[in-house]
């Protein structure tokens, strides 16, 4: 009589576990950035000096501003003068917020130049 092998094999797939999987792994390898990567990174570089010193000139305007209005509007008989003076000097602030971006950002762009040329010229001449 023969003996009948009940063996069988199952196999399951999971897309969504595999993506999972795959982001985990990405994580702990190491990874060399490709020369596209570092120029969009050098470009974004640029521009982040420029916005934090316009947004830190522009909250210290705007707060003094509103302490300027807070003086003159609620302590009006003590600190009405001050509150107009510190109210200017808030707008005047908040008003070289802009010419502040486009400087700093200009010179930044002026020193980063060479760099991102050259790499941008490699990338380019790869690609012909």
């Amino acid at each position: 009589m023969l003996e009948q092998n009940n063996q069988s094999f199952e196999y399951t797939y999971s897309a969504e576990r595999q993506v999972e999987i795959e982001k985990i792994k990405r994580k702990y390898m190491t990874r060399e950035e490709d020369k596209l990567e570092q120029l969009r990174k050098m470009d974004e570089a640029v521009a982040r000096p420029g916005t934090i010193w316009s947004l830190v000139i522009g909250i210290v305007g705007c707060l003094l501003f509103g302490v300027g209005m807070c003086c003159s509007l609620v302590w009006a008989e003590q600190a009405f003068v001050l509150g107009i003076v510190v109210g200017i000097l808030g707008m005047v602030l908040m008003g070289c917020a802009y010419p502040v971006y486009k400087k700093v950002s200009e010179r930044e762009r002026e020193r980063m130049a060479p760099q991102i040329l050259a790499l941008a010229d490699e990338l380019l001449k790869s690609e012909r």
